[in-house]
């Protein structure tokens, strides 16, 4: 199909454009930039007046299960590709699993779905997988997700064989003995509610050692899901003597902090918890200064089972590709960052990342876009939700911008009517 975008705002930071103007794509790719190739007749125009016209959104943490639902979410969030965490069910720890789930997602026809596969045979931190094998089945990365690896010589084996076939390694630093089952911040909350709490030190130490062991194998790491001003100080200083370090951080932890927390709410229990006010405004500032290259949304949609229960004994996580965009907006709103800024943090960064050819609007790349009213109010409620978890802290709140338009290699997935 011949697609023209017209008359919208064009922001791509990869290429440096901020202008008013038209998109012309052919056979999945962009092949025009406000001047058609020769003999371009459109099969179909979008009048993208007073919206903005970017690169679609690549998302590197999500944890579902229904990937044909989620899928139609991810889409009508303007993500075109969105990474899925090992420590999902069915685990992604053999080839097997990776050729299922990749026919899932063809069956949703979503296919720019790529699976991060387990360090450890099923998570259990203490066998390494067949990461090669994973890769060529098509894994992206390797992850032990939320789940411990059970002691250094470990991470320094799983970190030896990644480099080893240049695979990347993906860490939520958090160290077990520390975090302790704990559901909150080891602050005021809660020490006020009796919640059993997570000092930031869980992630501090365990970030410190795998930078040890990064300089120590050549292993190219990423950080998963910051949450902590000494993780950011600590992942600028390695950056700083030339380790091979990246990091992400999810969209709400640069929103909601422990003071936000309502301690009987389980839409606010996540992994890593809400931090202080401090930890927030670096992680801002991370954003600022490049430590950190990502958002994310560490998107988690759980049934409404699985936040029944008290506060600690509840899944952590939260339902959040719907909030991806207007929560960025919210922080080009309070000058955090600005919008080119923040649309590369979603799109040209992660891509770059993964070493994906997506996440730009180039002559010849890929037709990846998300269109997006940016001033377009709306609700979070049953009425404008789309995903099977509800479990999200902005329910019922007000947010502004709204996808309108996505685009997945040229073939037009998501129109909001």
């Amino acid at each position: 199909m011949k697609l023209k975008i017209q008359n919208g705002r064009i922001i791509d930071a990869a290429n440096e454009l901020d202008f008013i103007g038209d998109i012309y794509i052919d056979g999945g790719k962009i092949v025009g930039i406000n001047q058609p190739p020769l003999d371009f007749q459109a099969d179909e125009i979008i009048n993208a007046t007073n919206q903005i016209v970017c690169a679609g959104f690549v998302d590197l943490s999500v944890r579902l299960q229904n990937i044909a639902k989620e899928s139609v979410v991810a889409a009508s969030a303007g993500v075109t590709t969105f990474c899925v965490q090992p420590d999902i069910k069915p685990i992604v720890d053999t080839p097997e699993v990776v050729k299922h789930l990749k026919e899932l997602a063809d069956c949703a026809n979503y296919s720019q779905v790529n699976f991060i596969g387990a360090l450890t045979q099923k998570l259990d931190g203490s066998e390494l997988s067949s990461m090669l094998s994973l890769k060529q089945a098509g894994c992206i990365a390797m992850s032990n997700g939320n789940f411990p690896i059970k002691n250094l010589l470990i991470m320094r084996r799983a970190m030896e064989y990644a480099a080893s076939h240049d695979l990347l390694f993906i860490y939520r630093p958090n160290e077990f003995s520390l975090s302790n089952g704990g559901c909150a911040h080891e602050g005021e909350m809660a020490t006020r509610y009796g919640l059993p709490s997570i000092p930031e030190a869980a992630e501090t130490i365990a970030l410190e050692q795998c930078l040890e062991l990064a300089e120590l194998t050549g292993c190219r790491v990423h950080f998963g899901q910051l949450s902590s001003k000494r993780a950011v100080i600590k992942l600028q200083q390695a950056k700083k003597y030339g380790l091979n370090v990246s990091a992400d951080v999810a969209m709400h932890q640069l929103h909601l902090t422990e003071n936000d927390v309502i301690p009987f709410d389980s839409n606010y229990h996540v992994l890593p918890p809400f931090r202080s006010e401090k930890d927030c405004e670096f992680l801002r500032m991370g954003l600022l200064n490049g430590t950190i290259d990502a958002i994310c949304s560490d998107h988690q949609p759980h049934t409404l089972d699985a936040k029944l229960a008290a506060f600690p004994e509840t899944k952590a996580g939260i339902s959040t590709l719907e909030t991806l965009l207007p929560l960025m907006l919210k922080l080009v709103s309070e000058n955090a960052i600005d919008l080119a800024q923040g649309l590369a943090l979603l799109n040209a960064k992660p891509a770059d990342l993964l070493g994906l050819k997506t996440g730009t609007l180039s002559i010849n790349a890929q037709a990846d876009i998300c269109i997006f009213n940016p001033n377009l109010e709306w609700r979070v409620d049953v009425e404008n939700w789309q995903s099977e978890g509800i479990n999200t802290p902005f329910w019922h709140k007000t947010l502004k911008g709204r996808v309108t338009h996505t685009i997945q290699a040229g073939k037009l997935i998501f129109k909001r009517a």
